[in-house]
């Protein structure tokens, strides 16, 4: 909004300062400090007015250290976030770029199934909330469009490096850069390490590979539904979940800001995504907007995020990954997502099986997912989320290691 603004100011009158706006650097900038402030400055109003609503986290005894503490604090707080990560965006991004549109539908769209799961969870009194079934669908919904825009839209393209005159030389040839339609993405490690979805099965014959770019949007709906029930799993213990997400957003903002500049995507030898930069400015309100809800949800939390949030980032963070073409990252880059998420489903596996192979379910875990399991054995659980976020920082560098590491 202001982009559009001052670009028109700076173009019809020459206004003082106004083409500092046409910088994704002061944007982006501007962008976290805001969404800093909008979480820290409306976050204490929306506690107050939560708890004056008793909108209160109903908590089942699990036999967890300090856990029955915890009831009646407030929940829905991914209000915040999704305030915190919208209103900058609004501001500071180029509203008709194709990629802050997507991950802005994406946003609401993720929010509004969790904060429906919440509200029935908390006025209606239904512990169980939005049965599963239509939380998938919403998934998939939103899986269908971002593969679907992805895969077609004439806006969503990369820019490669090509010599017109067929030559395989860069000496003496003639090249020009040229913007393709393309489904390539990033395999880690490998030096020619771009993969086409398209030429998937195009060993098995032309039919095959006719039908091979299609299963992009399958795979698109996968990723989507995994990190986001990842992130809902994860947030269970105080701050956890923030602190993750704002690690593996700033990950992302750094990729999206290298794949979206030519000096640097010549420089690391990777994939120049035209008009991906502006990525940036997103992905750093939804780090401000995860930083700035952990000053009241780290523990001892005082509200916590509830489906509103979890799902939302959780999806905002597999459809970055999705448009950076990083989703092949995402098993190491969202670490701590993917063993939570195992934890729960080697336990509910194993549990099955020995009950039905001894008559009595056996557990692998103390309790799942993973951080129940340290606070069964004892540890405090500040000291457990310090130790994830300390892995994921560690996953981080191992991520953009994948720039050079080939």
């Amino acid at each position: 909004m202001l982009y559009h603004l001052f670009t028109y100011l700076d173009r019809e009158y020459d206004l003082l300062g106004a083409g500092v706006f046409q910088y994704i650097s002061f944007r982006a900038g501007m962008a976290t400090l805001t969404s800093l402030l909008i979480a820290m400055m409306f976050g204490g109003r929306l506690i107050k007015i939560l708890q004056r609503k008793q909108v209160g986290e109903s908590i089942r005894d699990l036999g967890l250290e300090g856990q029955m503490e915890k009831k009646g604090t407030p929940t829905m707080g991914g209000l915040i976030i999704l305030l915190a990560i919208l209103v900058p965006t609004l501001l500071f991004a180029r509203l008709d770029n194709i990629y802050i549109l997507l991950m802005i539908v994406s946003t609401v769209w993720l929010g509004l199934i969790g904060f429906l799961d919440d509200y029935i969870k908390v006025f209606k009194k239904n512990k169980e909330g939005l049965a599963g079934k239509f939380k998938v669908l919403g998934q998939i919904g939103l899986g269908i469009i971002v593969g679907l825009t992805l895969y077609f839209s004439d806006d969503v393209v990369v820019r490669q490096y090509i010599f017109t005159d067929g030559s395989t030389s860069a000496v003496n040839a003639t090249s020009k850069w040229v913007d393709i339609k393309s489904m390539i993405t990033t395999i880690p490690f490998r030096k020619n390490n771009e993969l086409d979805y398209c030429n998937l099965f195009s060993f098995a014959g032309p039919l095959f590979a006719d039908w091979s770019c299609y299963l992009y949007i399958p795979f698109v709906i996968l990723v989507i539904t995994a990190v986001s029930n990842g992130a809902n799993i994860t947030d269970g213990i105080d701050g956890l979940a923030a602190g993750t997400s704002a690690i593996i957003g700033l990950t992302l903002a750094i990729f999206a800001w290298v794949s979206g500049n030519t000096i640097f995507a010549d420089y690391l030898d990777i994939m120049f995504i035209p008009n991906s930069g502006e990525l940036t400015i997103f992905a750093l309100a939804f780090v401000g907007a995860c930083v700035g809800f952990l000053w009241y949800n780290s523990y001892p939390a005082q509200v916590f995020m509830g489906d509103t949030g979890s799902l939302a980032i959780g999806g905002i963070i597999a459809v970055m990954a999705l448009i950076v073409r990083k989703e092949l990252l995402i098993p190491i880059l969202c670490g701590i997502f993917l063993i939570e998420n195992l934890s729960v489903m080697l336990q509910v596996s194993y549990f099955k099986y020995t009950r039905k192979k001894y008559g009595e379910g056996r557990r692998i875990f103390k309790m799942s997912p993973l951080h129940h399991h340290y606070q069964k054995n004892g540890y405090h659980e500040s000291k457990i989320v310090s130790r994830f976020w300390i892995v994921g920082i560690m996953l981080a560098i191992l991520t953009l290691a994948t720039l050079k590491l080939r």
